[in-house]
């Protein structure tokens, strides 16, 4: 197993989220400092500025070819070009502090809106249509399109993972730990979902019929945040309070890496272009992770 740590950015500027482009690149967000960022690996960092108030949060490449981003503090939609145009999208409901983001099988984005409940449909002409969920308080989270037409998401105070239609129609499933508090979610390669419990130091698993299967993991108090999945399949995830990437097999075998530089904060996770992970360090960088 290696582990490369890649400064891209002052200890400031928050790297928070991370996508791979569609150049071909790794495309992320400086939460802190209001901007996105560009690395291609082996090369310096491109960073383009976004607004000092706009909260960038979750990137994601769009049906378009396009990143395209929530501003968490603005209530805004962001989009950049891969040669760097930036422009933005104001959502209709006031205060609604986007943040999961996704592209769906209609091809529209698919936004979160943590602070009124809602999940925003987007088209990349930039036309919202906002679909209300039927728990007050449930703080959606992250978000993911499942491979059965829905789009599935994490609702971090209402203990449960939701899911929605492309025409707006709400599902939700309760989880059996009291708790949780779910953020990151992904689609893995049987369609099943994949979500970390940041709450509750687990991993969780849901088929699209709904059965859910929670993992505790060695470490309960890892606080985990987010969750992708490799080239095999194989889930990923970022250890938020224990400084630590972690990966789990089907059966719910943890296996931990412990990242180089303590109290790092890491937070998203992503494929590479490079077919290694790459996570996201709060404390300006982003670290490449292999397994044997």
């Amino acid at each position: 197993m290696t582990v490369e740590e890649f400064s891209v950015a002052p200890a400031g500027a928050g790297p928070y989220a991370l996508t791979t482009g569609p150049d071909g690149a790794l495309w992320f967000t400086l939460v802190h400092s209001g901007a996105i960022g560009r690395l291609v690996p082996g090369e310096k960092a491109e960073i383009h500025e976004v607004g000092a108030d706009s909260g960038p949060t979750i990137i994601t490449t769009g049906p378009d070819g396009a990143l395209w981003f929530t501003e968490y503090r603005s209530h805004r939609v962001g989009r950049i070009t891969t040669s760097g145009e930036v422009s933005s999208f104001p959502l209709p409901t006031a205060g609604s502090a986007p943040f999961g983001i996704t592209a769906g099988p209609d091809g529209a984005l698919w936004v979160t809106l943590t602070a009124t409940d809602r999940i925003a449909r987007v088209t990349t002409g930039g036309e919202v249509t906002e679909f209300p969920i039927p728990i007050t308080g449930a703080f959606p989270s992250a978000i993911t399109a499942g491979t059965d037409g829905g789009l599935w998401f994490a609702m971090n105070q209402a203990n449960a993972i939701g899911r929605i239609s492309t025409g707006g129609a709400v599902t939700v499933h309760q989880l059996p730990t009291e708790g949780a508090a779910p953020v990151g979610i992904t689609t893995g390669a049987g369609g099943e979902l994949w979500f970390v419990e940041i709450g509750a130091g687990q991993i969780g698993r849901i088929t699209p019929d709904g059965v859910i299967t929670e993992f505790p993991l060695p470490d309960r108090a890892a606080r985990p945040h987010a969750i992708t999945v490799d080239g095999a399949g194989t889930p990923w995830f970022t250890e938020w309070g224990a400084n630590r990437i972690g990966r789990i097999a089907a059966d719910g075998t943890v296996t931990g890496y412990d990242l180089p530089t303590p109290k790092s904060e890491p937070h998203g996770i992503t494929l590479g272009p490079d077919g290694a992970l790459w996570a996201a360090l709060e404390i300006g960088a982003l670290v490449r992770v292999t397994a044997d």
